[in-house]
Parts: structure tokens; C-alpha cells; sequence
């Protein structure tokens, strides 16, 4: 899921009717399974992803320091203009290699999926009391106890 479509959801998901507050209270359970669930989604995302770049660093690491082999060849790495790097230099290669950069970028976005939906998941912890505070100032705007 993009990040984009979860907060459009949330934007829909996130407003309280205030005429009908006993309904908005009733939908917190489906609305905190709804996004519980997409949490766990993506924290599975999340760990594939780590999985996928340790794999891949362990890969480039030998191929920064072997030199290219059959399976790396088929996978279209090439060894910069220089040719074989100094050990020393394998870091600053690592560090700088495209595939290793995109994987990063794609752990970045899911560590921020996973904040806004941790975020949502409380928000709707605490919503049954954002509807009682409501309907408690309703009833003393209009005179109850």
C-alpha cells in the first residue's frame, strides 16, 4: 500500500460525525482492526525488505571484493571504471551502490508507513475518550449535569 492511500484513507477515517457520536463510538473496533492490521502488513513488508538488504550487502560485499562472478553478471553488476577496489574502499562503494541505495529508500518509506499507522493505531486508542469529552461539553452547553 502507498503511503499516499493511507492518508487518504485516514483523512476519510479520521473525522467524527458530532451528531452522531454513539455510532462514531461504535465503528472504533472496526476502524482499529482495520488499521492494525495494515500495521502488521507492513512490518512484515518491513522485515523482508531488511531481509532483502542484508542479502544483497553480502552480495555486493563479495562482488566488490571477489570480482564479478557468473550469478552477479546475470544480475547486471559491474565493477566500477577502475576495475578491482581496494579493501579499504569497499565501504565508500557500498555505501554509493544504486541497488543498495534503492533498497534503503524503500526501508525508509516503510519505517514511515509503520510511524503513521503506530500513530493512527493510538489515535484510535484514545478516541472513545475524545467522543466522551464531546458528549460531556454537549450536555453542559445545553444545561446538564
Amino acid at each position: 500500500m502507498k503511503i499516499e492511500e493511507l492518508f487518504e484513507d485516514w483523512s476519510q477515517d479520521s473525522v467524527l460525525d458530532k451528531t452522531e457520536l454513539g455510532d462514531e463510538s461504535l465503528k472504533i473496533p472496526k476502524l482499529h482492526s482495520k488499521y492494525y492490521q495494515r500495521l502488521v502488513q507492513e512490518r512484515l513488508i518491513l522485515k523482508k525488505l531488511e531481509a532483502d538488504m542484508k542479502q544483497l550487502k553480502l552480495g555486493k560485499w563479495e562482488f566488490y571484493t571477489q570480482g564479478p562472478s557468473d550469478e552477479s553478471r546475470e544480475k547486471g553488476w559491474e565493477m566500477p571504471a577502475k576495475g578491482m577496489i581496494l579493501k579499504q574502499e569497499v565501504q565508500w562503494y557500498m555505501d554509493a551502490d544504486k541497488d543498495i541505495i534503492d533498497v534503503s529508500l524503500k526501508i525508509g518509506i516503510q519505517q514511515e508507513k509503520i510511524e503513521m499507522l503506530t500513530s493512527i493505531v493510538q489515535t484510535l486508542n484514545n478516541r472513545g475518550y475524545q467522543i466522551k469529552n464531546a458528549i460531556d461539553w454537549l450536555k453542559f452547553i445545553n444545561g446538564g449535569s
